[in-house]
């Protein structure tokens, strides 16, 4: 039998001074607060059988797949799917000035799309293909695949039957969150969303996804 449920993870809170959007530029790995955050995430599913994990190729997602190796002993296989999508404000502040630069304008003139980056469709594509294969490859239990807010969010509007397009403020995808999808009638239903680290009681900087 195939897996039966699909964990999306998110990594935990980034070591981040200039405040910058990192995407995927190396050097960012967790703080101290995300690395307890993704303690916190891995403690939350304890008790279940969790039987495959995965992982973003980034520094940040490797980190946060660290204690559920240590809680599971699981090795993480790395999968290219899952990693944060490419965005021409990588490296830059998103503040009034960046906004306001005549320079970035065009990189901001299709929002639906969007045009700073990868397609949302594209994006929500290769999710659910990585997803459909963890199932298919698992021989049961339940697979946790750590991963970043944006993909996750697609692939939560994907499987909702949502237009992709949307306002990046309004995610339900906090740090080390975890959005859990079931195989039923030959798809995937969504059916279960928590925020582990909420209950470090701390607020998180939360700078990294546009």
């Amino acid at each position: 039998m195939p897996a039966d449920v699909i964990h999306l993870v998110r990594h935990g809170e980034v070591e981040n001074p200039k405040r910058i959007l990192y995407g995927r530029l190396e050097g960012y790995g967790l703080s101290e607060l995300g690395h307890r955050m993704a303690e916190a995430s891995a403690r939350s599913l304890g008790g279940h059988p969790i039987t495959a994990l995965y992982s973003s190729p980034l520094q940040r997602t490797r980190e946060s797949a660290a204690p559920w190796t240590a809680a599971f002993g699981l090795e993480p296989h790395i999968d290219e799917r899952l990693i944060e999508p490419a965005n021409r404000f990588e490296g830059k502040r998103m503040d009034r000035a960046t906004l306001m630069n005549p320079k970035n304008w065009p990189w901001m003139v299709n929002p639906a799309r969007p045009s700073w980056g990868e397609a949302f469709a594209s994006i929500a594509t290769r999710m659910l293909a990585a997803m459909t294969d963890a199932h298919q490859r698992t021989e049961g239990g339940e697979v946790v695949m750590v991963s970043h807010q944006l993909p996750i969010w697609m692939a939560h509007r994907a499987v909702a039957g949502k237009r992709l397009a949307h306002d990046p403020r309004a995610r339900r995808c906090a740090l080390s969150s975890i959005t859990s999808f079931a195989w039923r009638d030959g798809a995937f239903t969504e059916i279960d969303y928590q925020d582990p680290g909420a209950e470090l009681g701390k607020t998180p900087i939360d700078l990294g996804a546009v």
